[in-house]
This record gives structure tokens, C-alpha cells and sequence, in this order.
């Protein structure tokens, strides 16, 4: 289950005069390894005369690279896109055995891809007595990281600092006190000095008002809410980067939306850039607003919602018994031949003479009992893996109100008696067709068999064998190729007649045209099933 959130970003500068503005760089798009799923993503800047290009940094991160072709009064960067908040458990990774216990190494190929995330500040007097006091006794990492996350949270602060720039760790833990991206930049640096590589981590942070009050604990924000925020991720070998906010106490879940993670707090700004000296008024928005929720057991339908439900499925229940619509539900009972147990029809084969006549008389008895006036069909079944043609299926079409489907029951073809239909046949009813519906009979066309495929597959047997002949290893290709030599290759094999009922025209009727063909002839794609298959 998850909540569809749009959340809506707008810095902007408003400067006194027109300046120049030098080029901004602009990181405000989720980074690539974001756990939360971003549906839809959009970033404008004004003033619009400008030349945007994509880039990623060098740790992967994507950023916007402006180019400004005009002096300008304003720069405004706007975000807007929609997140999936589905419950993500941070704790759900794994660790390689080597890292499971605290304190552990990196091997030296990890190593030194980590190079840039282990670099280590110039520590001061507070940070050497922070890292005295830390507890190093062996453990569990997890158990290591969480001790070390909590610490921080009840040692240092938070407040909401508007100047520019990140505190050192001297000057965070002097005070006591940082913002978010303080108490991020710290962590780093008391991780690194306890071996783990760390990079600093600046995002959105959603949090939305429970669905219920939490029975003891801290009770979370009283409204929806969003802003930009700092955090850190570790390196754990076998789960990869892993998020502590320091702020919270916490392992960062679904609310934290990372957009830059680097080495260090100052190539993670979320706008960097260079202008003309001028006075500037500086302003911020930011909102976040729920546009789709799932159900869930904390947040279940609304009375309302449950009425509509309930009107919704009464209304397709009255539709499905206006149009009679029944749902049945039934088997497939697999039949055995009493004197032919092991004949292959019986067995493996798709088709069988014997089983196809069976069936036929079966299907007509039953028609006898059930639809004495309905409509049989022939057409193509299920087509099963490894087989090199689908089965057949017999229907049985019926109206429940005893109209009959088909008037004249004897023009029903049987399975044991031979069709004897030629091609002529085939054309006169075309031609009676045409002239039931009114339409020309001229755009009846004949169809052949692809004469230049068979006169392929014959070239390509050996010398000796005749496409007739037994030797040929496939049966049902050997039967194909025999019947197609048989009747010819010249010979038509059916007749097509394109027909298209217009019932949106004023008066609707049945329409037909000329089916042309790069060929001076219509050819079927090789195969033995019915012509309207091919």
C-alpha cells in the first residue's frame, strides 16, 4: 500500500537591479539510488532565456548546469514531482559476514574506491573528547550505528539555522546545538573516525500525520510536511549506503528523498552560481499534498467510500442480469480411446481422425440436448508450447430465448465426411456475399500458397527424398509439403473478401474496397491452418 505525494519546491531571488548571472548548478533532482519511487519529476527556472544541460557529478549525483544568455531581475527554481511512499524498513539489508561485527575493515579494493568518503577534517579538542567517550566495545554493526545515531540526537540541539554554510564539528558540539545539515556533517566525521566511510547527504524530507495516534513515543507532525534536509549515509559492505539522521535518532525510511550525497557538505548545495553584486530578496516555499492513498488497515475505507463501493457493485449486478450474463465455472475431462489406448491421438498428438469424428458426435448430442437451434464452430484452440500448431475447438452458439441461430441444420459440415469444396464453390459464395450485403463483388481475391517457400523447403531436401516421401523425419511437415505439391502450386486455395460494416455513418451499411498487394497475387503465410488464420 502506498500514498502518491506532490511535492512542490520554489526558491527564488529577486534582485535590485538587472545582473548578470554566471552559470548555476542546480542539485534538485533525487539522486539515482533514492529507495523511494519517484512517479513523475519536473524542474523550471526562470527567466525561461536560458540553456539547461543534464549532468551527473562525479559521485553520480544528477545535476542542472544554466546558462544565462540575458541580464535578469529574478532567478526562480521550481520543483515539482510526485513520490510513492510505500513503507520502506530501513533495517532490511544484509551484511558480508566480514562486516557484521564492529569493528571491521574494508578490503583493499573497497578501499580504495571509498578513498574520498573516509578523508579525514582536522579534528579539534570537542570532536577528540567525542570519540573518547564513544563505546567501542565489539558488537553487532547495526548495533554499533544505531548507539552512535541515538547519541547524537540527544547531544546535539536541533534548531533552524538560516545562515549560509555548514558548522564544524568544534562549533556544533561547542554550541551544543546545529540544524540538520550541522548534525549531518558531524556524523561524517565521527564515523570516518571510527573506520566506516561516510558521505554527506542532502534531500527532501516528507512527513505525513499518522493514520493513528502512537500509543507512547513521540506522537510525529501535526500537518503533512516537507523541506529540504540533511542526513548520512555509511558504507556497509553487503547492503552498499545506508542512511542515519542524526536529527531523528532514526535510519533514514521512505520520507527521506536523497538529491546530492558527496564527500563533503560543499558540493552537495542544492544551488551554487555566481552573479553581479546587487541586493536580493530572498524567498522559499515549499508544500507537500497527498494526491492518491491506498486503503490500509490504519486508514480503511471511509462509510462513504464503502456506499459507493456497495452502489457500484449493485449497479454491474443489475447490468449483468439485464444482459444475462452468467458466470459458470468448468472442467476439461480428458477422454481415453477404449480400443486404442496407445495410438498416438490418444496420447500426444494435437489432432487424430478418430478423436476429431468423436468429438464431433459428442458436440452434436450435446447440441441436441442444450442449443437445438444454435450455431456449431470450428475455430482454433490453445496452442501448447513445443506443438507446431495449435488444437482445434469445437463451439456451440445458442440463444436462451429459443430463437434459432441457424435456420438450415443439415449445411453443418461432419468431421467424418469429406468437404469436397473447390475453389469455385468458394468464389460463388463470395460472389452471394457481395450481393447480399451490396456491395462489388469485383474486390474478392484470390489466395495462394507461397509457392517461392515450398519451392525452398523442396530445394533443401536431399536429392533422393521426394517431398511426398517417408523419409522426411517430421511428419506433420512432411503431410504440409506433401499436400501443398499436391494441389498445386499455381492453384488458388481460397478466396478473400475485405468488408467493413460503417455503422457510424448516417445510414450504416456494409463496405468493401480492392485488398492490394505488393504481389501481383495473394500469397498466405505458410502454415495449414484455415485460410483467415494465415
Amino acid at each position: 500500500m502506498s500514498i502518491h505525494v506532490a511535492l512542490h519546491h520554489k526558491t527564488r531571488y529577486r534582485y535590485a537591479r538587472p545582473i548578470t548571472l554566471g552559470p548555476q548548478v542546480i542539485r534538485l533532482r533525487p539522486a539515482p539510488h533514492s529507495r523511494t519511487p519517484i512517479e513523475s519529476y519536473s524542474l523550471r527556472v526562470t527567466p525561461a532565456d536560458h540553456f539547461l544541460n543534464w549532468q551527473q557529478d562525479p559521485f553520480g549525483n544528477y545535476q542542472a548546469r544554466c546558462v544565462f544568455t540575458e541580464k535578469a531581475e529574478e532567478l526562480a527554481v521550481e520543483v515539482d514531482l510526485v513520490a510513492s511512499l510505500s513503507a520502506i524498513n530501513p533495517f532490511d539489508f544484509f551484511l558480508e559476514e566480514a562486516a557484521e561485527r564492529f569493528p571491521f575493515s574494508y578490503d583493499a579494493e573497497t578501499l580504495s574506491d571509498l578513498k574520498p568518503y573516509l578523508t579525514l577534517p582536522p579534528a579539534g579538542p570537542r570532536l577528540h573528547g567525542l570519540l573518547a567517550q564513544i563505546d567501542r566495545t565489539p558488537r553487532k554493526t547495526i548495533d554499533f550505528l544505531v548507539d552512535l545515531n541515538q547519541r547524537l540526537e540527544r547531544d546535539i540541539d536541533y534548531v533552524v539555522r538560516m545562515e549560509p554554510g555548514v558548522q564544524s564539528a568544534e562549533e556544533t558540539l561547542t554550541a551544543g546545538r546545529g540544524s540538520c545539515r550541522d548534525s549531518a556533517w558531524l556524523l561524517c566525521q565521527v564515523l570516518r573516525h571510527a573506520g566506516f566511510a561516510s558521505r554527506f547527504v542532502s534531500g527532501y524530507l516528507v512527513q505525513l500525520v499518522a493514520d493513528q495516534k502512537p500509543l507512547d513515543g513521540p506522537s510525529g507532525p501535526e500537518a503533512d510536511f516537507t523541506d529540504l534536509h540533511a542526513w548520512t549515509e555509511v558504507y556497509l559492505p553487503g547492503a552498499g549506503w545506508v542512511g542515519l539522521d542524526p536529527t531523528s535518532g532514526l535510519f533514514a525510511g521512505e520520507g527521506h528523498i536523497p538529491l546530492a550525497c558527496t564527500p563533503a557538505p560543499i558540493s552537495a548545495a542544492p544551488i551554487t552560481g555566481a552573479h553581479e553584486p546587487a541586493d536580493v530578496d530572498f524567498g522559499f516555499e515549499m508544500s507537500v499534498e497527498r494526491v492518491h492513498e491506498d486503503p490500509r488497515v490504519t486508514k480503511p475505507y471511509t462509510d462513504a467510500q464503502w456506499e459507493r463501493i456497495v452502489a457500484l457493485g449493485r449497479e454491474v449486478d443489475r447490468r449483468l442480469e439485464h444482459d444475462d450474463v452468467r458466470l459458470t465455472m468448468g472442467g476439461e475431462p480428458t477422454f481415453v480411446s477404449i480400443d486404442d489406448m496407445d495410438g498416438d491421438e490418444w496420447q500426444t498428438a494435437a489432432v487424430g481422425p478418430t478423436k476429431k469424428r468423436l468429438a464431433d458426435e459428442l458436440l452434436r448430442k450435446l447440441k441436441a440436448r442444450f442449443g437445438t437451434d444454435g450455431l456449431l464452430h470450428h475455430g482454433q484452440g490453445k496452442w501448447y508450447p513445443g506443438e507446431q500448431l495449435p488444437r482445434w475447438a469445437m463451439h456451440c452458439f445458442w440463444r436462451r430465448d429459443g430463437q434459432p441461430l441457424w435456420a438450415n441444420q443439415a449445411l453443418f459440415a461432419r468431421a467424418d465426411q469429406p468437404l469436397g469444396h473447390t475453389i469455385d464453390d468458394a468464389r460463388r459464395l463470395a460472389a452471394a456475399i457481395a450481393d447480399r450485403l451490396q456491395v462489388d463483388p469485383s474486390h474478392a481475391v484470390d489466395a495462394y500458397e507461397d509457392a517461392m517457400y515450398y519451392a525452398w523447403r523442396e530445394r533443401r531436401l536431399p536429392a533422393n527424398v521426394d517431398p511426398r516421401d517417408s523419409k522426411l523425419e517430421d511428419r506433420e511437415e512432411r503431410a504440409r509439403i506433401a499436400k501443398v505439391f499436391e494441389q498445386g502450386l499455381t492453384s488458388a486455395v481460397g478466396v478473400a473478401m475485405p468488408l467493413q460494416y460503417r455503422w457510424w455513418a448516417p445510414q450504416p451499411a456494409w463496405h468493401s474496397g480492392a485488398w492490394v498487394v505488393r504481389s501481383e497475387h495473394m500469397f498466405l503465410l505458410p502454415g495449414d491452418s484455415p485460410m483467415g488464420y494465415r
